[in-house]
């Protein structure tokens, strides 16, 4: 079983609710923890178990890289919306580095989240 973190921003919630329910059947055989807007949607339009911890901005994105840092996370899809300017931005870029660090595959977008499930037994999608 494999901890997977899942965040998303703002603009790209839709998008993570649509890939976690392609492949609900490969992540509900795995932990999942979520910052908490991601974690609270996914949860109230899925099967799935979600452990959330506080939003991207207040916090939530320091709180999976401490979980990441601790070896408490082996995947991380992050989809991030790099068209608009996020306040919080420092968080995210130490989010990111921690997963460099700790040798973390990270996906920050929907191909290269299709590409790590399919490692889970996902199936692979091709970019259209």
């Amino acid at each position: 079983m494999k901890r997977i973190a899942l965040i998303a921003h703002d603009q790209k919630k839709a998008e993570m609710l649509a890939f976690v329910k392609e492949h609900e059947s490969v992540l509900a055989q795995h932990f999942l923890l979520a910052t908490a807007t991601t974690g609270k949607i996914i949860a109230q339009n899925t099967a799935l178990t979600v452990k959330t911890y506080l939003s991207g901005p207040m916090g939530g994105d320091q709180q999976i890289g401490a979980q990441i840092a601790s070896q408490e996370v082996d995947i991380v899809i992050f989809l991030r919306d790099p068209l608009t300017a996020q306040p919080h931005e420092p968080d995210i870029t130490a989010l990111l580095r921690i997963c460099d660090v700790h040798n973390v595959p990270v996906a920050t977008n929907m191909q290269c989240a299709h590409l790590i499930l399919s490692c889970l037994g996902g199936v692979i999608r091709r970019s259209a």
